[in-house]
């Protein structure tokens, strides 16, 4: 009772203090030099000097022992850890003390149980060696938790509450992470202090020390200045601790604070709303586990575990099913099943299982009387059919039956009627044909050679009979057998302007020497030159008074013999730009690149295919199968593909997606506009680890990554689409559609495969050829070979986009268009109306689709022979066209021939019929 209110005396006195202005209590916080061993002391002061006395605690100095600390501010640390040991009680029942000294390693000078009175400890600490090392201050603070605090050197059992506490002095940045292991050292209970030198980083400091920081956390300009904390330190480490002095009722730790305590509990477990009790922390809530089915906490971790009838796999998450068919004799006559917990019997498709739930009997399905069969009733595997007797087949309702048709059925061949019989076919002809012993085809029966016919010329056969007929140019006489030569001439009003002339059909018009017929067929012109002499001329002949002359067509030129023509080299004639090759193109010229450059958006200069435009998306696998360590190799690999473009707004645009379950865009084609900064972005990529939804990633890839909102160029800028997609094992969904979508709009896929990756998903996401787009390794040792190949194949496809962008470099001076041989013709009927002469009358020949070839050359000569007929209208360009006009009118008159002709034959086979 009296030890309780001493306790209770002491936390009100401290709760007092803390009410005191700022500047009467000694709270400091920035400690400098100007403080000195002299200061004011308040009067709770003495108390606590007093309370030195019989002072239980177990104190370990660790003590910055690097190469920045010199001999001189060395021995001041020494000085100070003295003066410190000045007002300690030291003894096995007091105080206790141990020291550390750490650079690139942790030398443990001696530990809590080492030595037994202060001279001991004095005596060790200034026989000290500077190591002149490293800063490693994160592995002394976790050997002072794992070592210096142990029973085994000296440190009392927690039960006891005996106050743990280190006072860590340090002059550097630490080499190695310092937050984390200062955090469990706190939270088993030991209350730290951390003191530091000239330029100590303080969020370092107060990382290490415990809270609140003001009490716990110092810094010093420099080693002299340290001695100005042992008056502080006095202060602090002579205060009394309400753990041991209160019944504190933690269940677990007991942690000092200034007047007062806090309860902690132990790793793996969580403070209750009492802050006195603990209870086991849910990992299972609070981590993913990733156990597959149940998860179990225990303390300070977690187990998986299976439902019934499963056992954990080997790897402590998985869950397989046990196999009681393997582990029983299960006597199944067709097949074993296992079930939850046991197993069963199954029999196999048309078979039961009898009642011993063991052996199976064949089901007979036709002794049902519900059958329905017509015909015959048959039993298959798993049920019965129906069937037909001979010369019928089933109908569509499976059950009844109809004759056959083989007529439909076996298709013979015959030319006229196929007859069905009973079991089978045959073929038979119309009236006035007999069958060929082919038995298939018919032959009409030749009346004209059974009997005399009589007829002078021709005998035709009818169905029935015959008639007779004459040859062309012959109309039959009255008697129906004879014939006469026609008189076309005489038979029709044949318009010729000079003579009639009959011909074997009909009649034609005659022209006098000197003269040619026109178009019409009936009127005569004077001769056209180029038509009644051979001109010799390669491309096209142009009359010329009483001569003519040979032009050539567009880009080309006349040869000196004035007759062939030459093409003209546009890239030697004009000062074309190009910087590799300049190749002609009819009246103009395009550039072209070397192997292994691409041309750039100017048509003319050259850059390697590497710094060609391109928009980029890499899909990659982020499953759990692939494992964190072939997830840096995957980062490497696509690193190496970015390192082999020029990544830019106008070049190259690279975007990545990541997947597993779900699908992370880790930046898309707008993000980064350089390689450094898109290859650091790859690096920091996290590793998703679950499953594999493949089809999820390609359907957010081709509706989203391939978007101008994205980072995209429009499709009328041409800029190739090409998507990596990497994988290492099969989908858990479907990937066929959106592959097949993405590369149905201008998407080139190139699918890499590793380990277990499914070769026929491959090449579903491969584009076509898939030996250009489909990459596989057994294992990623040979991923390197995959890179060089992938460059290679996307360098590829950037040249030949640029060959489907072939385009004139320049503009040469404008022309009419001139069509290849194989070209279809137009012709603007405004430029043929702009003869006065000419439009009028013959609107009519244009409008055919199409006209003769010898048109289609004239018209070729009447284009290519000058200027455009937009910029000049003269008379040669209308003589040309009237050229044009009689050529048209010839195979105008010869249409006109042609139709006369049928006319007249048509009239001759009406008179034969009418005279029959």
């Amino acid at each position: 009772m009296e030890k309780m209110l001493v306790g209770c005396f002491l936390l009100i006195l401290g709760q007092l203090t803390l009410l005191l202005p700022a500047e009467a209590r000694e709270r400091p916080r920035l400690r400098s030099a100007s403080r000195g061993r002299n200061a004011r002391t308040h009067p709770q002061t003495a108390l606590l000097e007093s309370s030195c006395e019989n002072k239980r605690a177990d104190l370990v100095f660790i003590i910055d022992s690097s190469r920045s600390v010199n001999t001189h501010d060395y021995a001041k640390v020494k000085e100070f850890i003295v003066d410190i040991l000045q007002f300690l009680d030291i003894g096995p029942d007091v105080t206790r003390v141990g020291l550390l000294q750490y650079g690139s390693t942790v030398k443990n000078e001696f530990s809590l149980k080492t030595f037994k009175r202060k001279s001991e400890v004095e005596r060790a600490v200034k026989r000290m060696r500077h190591l002149s090392t490293g800063t490693m201050t994160g592995l002394a603070i976790q050997y002072a938790l794992n070592i210096a605090f142990s029973e085994a050197e000296g440190a009392r059992p927690l039960r006891e509450n005996v106050p743990r506490v280190i006072m860590i002095v340090t002059d550097g940045r630490p080499q190695d992470s310092v937050a984390e292991v200062a955090a469990k050292a706190r939270d088993t209970g030991i209350l730290i202090f951390a003191i530091g030198v000239g330029q100590v980083d303080f969020n370092t400091l107060k990382a290490i020390g415990s809270e609140p920081h003001e009490d716990h956390v110092f810094l010093v300009a420099n080693f002299s200045q340290m001695e100005s904390l042992t008056s502080v330190f006095q202060n602090k480490l002579c205060m009394v601790h309400m753990c041991s002095a209160l019944e504190h009722n933690c269940a677990h730790f007991c942690i000092n604070t200034p007047g007062s305590y806090v309860c902690k509990c132990k790793q793996g477990y969580i403070l209750n709303s009492d802050q006195t009790t603990c209870r086991i922390q849910d990992l299972c809530a609070a981590e993913d586990h990733g156990c597959e089915q149940l998860c179990v906490n225990v303390l300070g971790s977690f187990v998986c575990q299976c439902y019934s009838g499963y056992s954990l796999a080997e790897d402590g998450k998985g869950c397989v099913a046990v196999d009681y068919c393997a582990s029983e004799d299960h006597r199944c006559e067709h097949e074993c099943v296992n079930a939850d917990g046991s197993y069963f019997c199954r029999c196999l498709r048309g078979f039961s299982l009898n009642p011993d739930k063991k052996t199976c009997t064949k089901i007979d399905y036709c002794a049902s009387p519900n059958h329905g069969c017509q015909h015959e009733c048959v039993n298959t595997e798993d049920s019965y059919s129906c069937r037909c007797l001979r010369g019928f087949t089933l109908n569509p309702d499976k059950k009844t039956c109809r004759r056959i048709n083989y007529c439909a059925l076996k298709k013979p061949g015959c030319e006229h009627e196929c007859v069905n019989t009973e079991e089978g076919y045959y073929c038979r002809c119309h009236r006035g044909y007999t069958l060929d012993p082919n038995g298939k085809t018919c032959s009409r029966v030749d009346h004209c050679a059974e009997q005399d016919h009589g007829c002078e010329q021709l005998c035709l056969n009818t169905e029935e009979s015959f008639i007779c007929q004459c040859s062309e140019g012959f109309l039959i006489n009255a008697d129906l057998k004879t014939c006469s030569r026609a008189d076309y001439c005489l038979l029709s009003d044949h318009g010729c302007e000079y003579s009639c002339i009959n011909t074997d059909r009909s009649f034609a018009c005659q022209c006098p020497e000197g003269h040619v017929l026109r178009s019409d067929g009936k009127t005569c012109a004077r001769k056209d030159v180029c038509q009644a002499v051979d001109h010799g001329c390669e491309h096209t002949c142009v009359n010329s008074g009483e001569s003519y002359i040979c032009k050539c067509l567009e880009g080309f030129r006349l040869h000196e013999d004035g007759k062939r023509c030459r093409r003209k080299d546009v890239c030697k004639s004009t000062h074309h730009g190009c910087e590799h090759i300049c190749v002609n193109r009819g009246n103009s010229y395009i550039c072209k690149c070397s192997e292994g450059f691409v041309l750039a958006e100017d048509g003319r200069r050259c850059h390697r295919c590497s710094e060609g435009p391109v928009d980029l998306v890499f899909v990659i696998d982020g499953s759990k199968s692939l494992g964190e360590d072939n997830f840096e190799i995957v980062k490497q690999f696509v690193t190496g593909i970015i390192n082999s473009l020029v990544i830019s707004p106008k070049a190259a645009r690279v975007g990545l997606l990541q997947y597993s379950t779900q699908v992370r865009t880790e930046f898309t084609l707008r993000n980064f506009s350089s390689a450094k900064d898109m290859k650091k972005a790859v690096a920091h990529m996290k590793y998703m680890g679950k499953g594999s939804m493949t089809g999820l990633a390609l359907k957010h890839m081709f509706e989203r990554s391939f978007t101008q909102v994205e980072g995209a160029r429009p499709l009328a800028s041409r800029v190739p689409r090409v998507a990596i997609v990497f994988t290492d094992g099969r989908a858990q969904d479907d990937v066929s559609e959106w592959a097949s979508k993405a590369k149905a709009n201008g998407i080139t896929m190139y699918a890499v495969g590793v380990g277990k990756a499914i070769e026929e998903e491959l090449q579903e996401i491969a584009s076509e050829p898939t030996n250009k787009h489909l990459f596989y390794a057994e294992d990623f040792s040979t991923m390197g070979e995959i890179s060089e190949k992938l460059k290679k194949g996307v360098c590829e496809a950037l040249e030949d986009s640029d060959r489907s962008q072939d385009s004139p470099a320049g503009e040469l001076p404008k022309r009419v268009h001139q069509p290849t041989e194989s070209e279809p013709v137009t012709i603007n009927i405004q430029d043929l109306l702009s003869c006065s002469n000419f439009a009028v009358q013959h609107r009519y020949l244009f409008e055919e689709d199409s006209l003769s070839q010898s048109t289609q050359k004239l018209f070729h000569s009447t284009k290519s022979s000058g200027s455009s007929l937009e910029e000049k209208s003269d008379q040669c360009k209308c003589e040309n066209l009237i050229m044009f006009q009689n050529l048209a009118n010839e195979e105008v008159r010869k249409l006109t021939q042609r139709l006369e002709e049928m006319t007249q034959r048509m009239e001759a086979l009406e008179n034969r019929l009418r005279y029959r």
